[in-house]
């Protein structure tokens, strides 16, 4: 079965409850959405009374809320600890996220592996692995490591630097990839030879690691690192 949705947004007044009809709106059996602002920390209590009516919801459309995903805000970079107390917010910020998802019965977080801001690659994908292994495995909650452009000093622009952040996580069961078509391409690979590219994911990671794709056009040519979706 094809699970297909889009980002959908998340209100302070109708929650997960208001994402579900968003998402019903667009005929979609699936969505993702963040569970506040992606770019500060300003964060409302989660409401039980609006996730069970979301879920009821859900049920009675067919969507399964296990296949439902949300994104973790920008602002959390695991990769930079050269501020030791900024490497510990963003691992705190990030289980709190998890706890807001088990709250909602959200089973899947995606979140951008960060950039290491002059650090260097190799101490960014220790410092990743680091703040993962304090977090995974106390919620039922999988964090899915997207795909970056490689703009600036990001991690994760190539399945080996994804594949080095997975083999240092002690928890393997609450890992996985999330695949953006915009990033692969900007990144340099061709994503019109898609096949191609998850026999080479297979090879390297596993293909029972992809946990979403998101599904984006770029406005720039391969290998640009830009990082910037068309419409």
């Amino acid at each position: 079965m094809l699970y297909i949705g889009s980002h959908v947004g998340f209100k302070k007044d109708s929650q997960l409850l208001g994402s579900v009809r968003e998402a019903l709106s667009y005929g979609a059996n699936t969505f993702m959405f963040y569970t506040g602002a992606p770019q500060n920390t300003n964060r409302y209590p989660i409401l039980d009374s609006l996730t069970l009516e979301a879920m009821n919801l859900m049920k009675e459309n067919g969507i399964d809320y296990s296949k439902v995903v949300v994104h973790a805000p920008y602002i959390i970079n695991l990769a930079n600890d050269k501020d030791p107390d900024k490497f510990i917010f963003s691992v705190r910020f990030l289980q709190e996220e998890l706890e807001r998802c088990e709250l909602l019965g959200i089973k899947s977080l995606v979140l951008h592996p960060g950039s290491h801001v002059g650090l260097g690659l190799d101490t960014a994908i220790s410092n990743i692995a680091k703040g993962l292994n304090m977090i995974l495995g106390t919620h039922d909650v999988k964090i899915l490591l997207e795909t970056m452009a490689g703009k600036g000093t990001e991690v994760g622009s190539s399945l080996e630097e994804i594949k080095r952040i997975i083999d240092l996580v002690d928890d393997k069961s609450h890992i996985g990839v999330c695949l953006d078509t915009c990033h692969l391409n900007d990144a340099g690979y061709d994503v019109k030879t898609f096949d191609s590219f998850l026999d080479r994911f297979d090879s390297l990671i596993g293909i029972d690691k992809i946990g979403c794709i998101h599904i984006n056009d770029s406005k720039n040519v391969r290998g640009s690192h830009k990082d910037r979706h068309e419409n």
